[in-house]
Formats: C-alpha cells, sequence, structure tokens
C-alpha cells in the first residue's frame, strides 16, 4: 500500500513539473520575443527572467520530494536525510517567494499601465502559495527532527 502511495505522489510530482518545463522552454520565450503589447516590453522582461529563474529552485524542490519519496520506499523516512531534503524544500520555497517579491512591483507597473489591478492579486499568488509551502516544510523539518531525537533517546536508554 506504501509502495502505491509514493508512486501516485511521484506521478503527481512529474505531473506537476511537466507543463512548467513546457511552459519555461516555450511560453516565456515566446512572450519574451513576442510581447503583446510592444511599450510593456521594458517592464515586462524583469518579470520573464524573475519567472525563469524562479524555475531553477521549483525544479530543485521537485527533485528533493522525490528524494524524500525515495526515503519513505525504502523505510528511512525517519533519517537525517529526510530532515535535509525537508530543510532543502523550505529554503527553496522562501527563495521563490522572495524572487516573486520582487518581480510584483514590475507587476503593478503593467497594472497601472493596462489598468488591471486584479493582475497584483494574481501576481500575489506564487508569494503566497510557496510561502505556504515554506512554512509546511518547516513544520514538517521541526517534526521529523524532533522525531529522530525521540528516536535516538530511545536507543540510547535500551
Amino acid at each position: 500500500m506504501k509502495q502505491v502511495s509514493t508512486l501516485f505522489l511521484k506521478i503527481a510530482i512529474f505531473l506537476i513539473g511537466t507543463p512548467v518545463l513546457a511552459l519555461s522552454i516555450f511560453g516565456m520565450f515566446y512572450l519574451a520575443k513576442n510581447p503583446a503589447i510592444p511599450d510593456y516590453a521594458q517592464i515586462l522582461y524583469p518579470i520573464v527572467i524573475g519567472m525563469y529563474v524562479s524555475v531553477v529552485p521549483f525544479f530543485a524542490a521537485l527533485y528533493q520530494a522525490l528524494k524524500l519519496l525515495s526515503y519513505i520506499d525504502k523505510n528511512e523516512a525517519f533519517s537525517e536525510l529526510s530532515v535535509k531534503a525537508l530543510k532543502k524544500i523550505k529554503i527553496c520555497a522562501m527563495i521563490i517567494s522572495g524572487l516573486y517579491v520582487v518581480i510584483l512591483p514590475f507587476v503593478y507597473l503593467v497594472a497601472e499601465l493596462d489598468d488591471a489591478p486584479g493582475l497584483i492579486i494574481i501576481g500575489m499568488v506564487p508569494v503566497f502559495a510557496s510561502m505556504v509551502i515554506a512554512v509546511f516544510a518547516a513544520v514538517l523539518h521541526r517534526l521529523l527532527q524532533e522525531a529522530i531525537d525521540i528516536k535516538s533517546e530511545n536507543e540510547l536508554i535500551v
């Protein structure tokens, strides 16, 4: 049963990563070459560059999630390797959030020029989503570290 659930999560990670990879290869490249309104190109380029830079920690976090699932498959869920993977996921999520916070002023400029205030709310979604992931990974990191500490204390007592 555990193998099936981790296989399902591995497939879900693959399905999450595939559209992001396709969008980063084709979509953002097309957007950078052909902006909808050429007057916005100088404002659009920092947004596209920030999105490209955020792809690196995104895929690093997905890789760490796959490693974490492989540790679970090997019955090494309560190990220092799992703690390190969760810590790296937390750091990647904070980096992504920070990058999108840096991008938000440019999104504000595009929203002002285009008179689209909803664009700012859409620009805030990645910031809050990655912060939720960072907080969740931090909580899991702390709980897992405490469980490992308790396990090591029990091994020393017995």
